[in-house]
């Protein structure tokens, strides 16, 4: 490695040595890998040619923390969820404001896809990450707060959020089908319980302030219908979504 190599490549040098030291080898996947432009046809045998005596994982990563043979919702947040003090702030607000329990669910589940699994239309992930386990209302609510979070409703003081100002640009229009999808929304039943999603999201969360998940270990309890097999193992619609967040770096 040479004196002018950029960061990113050290960091890549340093990533591939220490997977290396694995007994087995890991490869990204072709979503990880495509913005680079690589061209994911080879890549299996390419590490296997490179390192000898070694085999492609197919189990549990060494490198991330081993899940519970029945993992629950709160393992998830635990061992596979990035940080959440957004979302569990926004559950807080949604307590704190006198929402009903299966509101705060709703917030302290709403963007579970972005910590997890994919950031792109996170609101339809999150959905049908969770929608054999919680109501059906909380399951719309959460797909179609990903487009109501970018129209205002000054009947119930809901702002454009300055933070999308801020991150997509002034002149931001979201796409025409996030805009069907707002229009087909206002007209709904389930409107106000999408809407108050966005009422009750942190657009910036308070550093200062932490909530604890044991907060909520109640309300899980009562509205997410947690399957006695563990998530994953339940043979749902959705459990293979589940197992890939178990087992995110599995080869196939």
């Amino acid at each position: 490695m040479s004196a002018t190599s950029s960061m990113a490549e050290r960091a890549d040098a340093y990533e591939l040595r220490k997977m290396r030291e694995l007994d087995v080898l890991i490869a990204d996947s072709a979503l990880f890998t495509m913005a680079d432009g690589i061209n994911q046809e080879g890549v299996g045998a390419k590490l296997v040619r490179e390192n000898p005596g070694k085999y492609m994982l197919m189990g549990d990563d060494p490198r991330l923390p081993k899940m519970p043979a029945r993992p629950t919702l709160i393992d998830f947040f635990k061992y596979r969820f990035g940080p959440a003090q957004h979302l569990l702030q926004s559950a807080a607000h949604a307590r704190d404001t006198g929402q009903p329990e299966k509101i705060q669910l709703a917030c302290l589940l709403h963007d579970i896809a972005v910590l997890a699994f994919i950031r792109g239309d996170h609101g339809y992930w999150g959905a049908q990450l969770v929608e054999p386990y919680v109501e059906e209302e909380l399951t719309w609510a959460i797909r179609t707060h990903q487009a109501l979070r970018f129209y205002p409703d000054e009947s119930v003081g809901y702002e454009y959020p300055e933070a999308y100002v801020k991150l997509f640009g002034p002149n931001y229009k979201p796409d025409p089908y996030i805009e069907d999808e707002y229009k087909r929304a206002r007209g709904h039943k389930w409107y106000m319980t999408g809407r108050t999603i966005t009422i009750c999201d942190i657009y910036a969360f308070d550093p200062n302030k932490k909530v604890k998940l044991e907060e909520f270990t109640d309300v899980i309890g009562r509205h997410f219908r947690q399957p006695k097999e563990g998530l994953g193992y339940d043979n749902s619609p959705v459990a293979h979504m589940w197992r890939s967040m178990i087992r995110p770096t599995k080869f196939l």
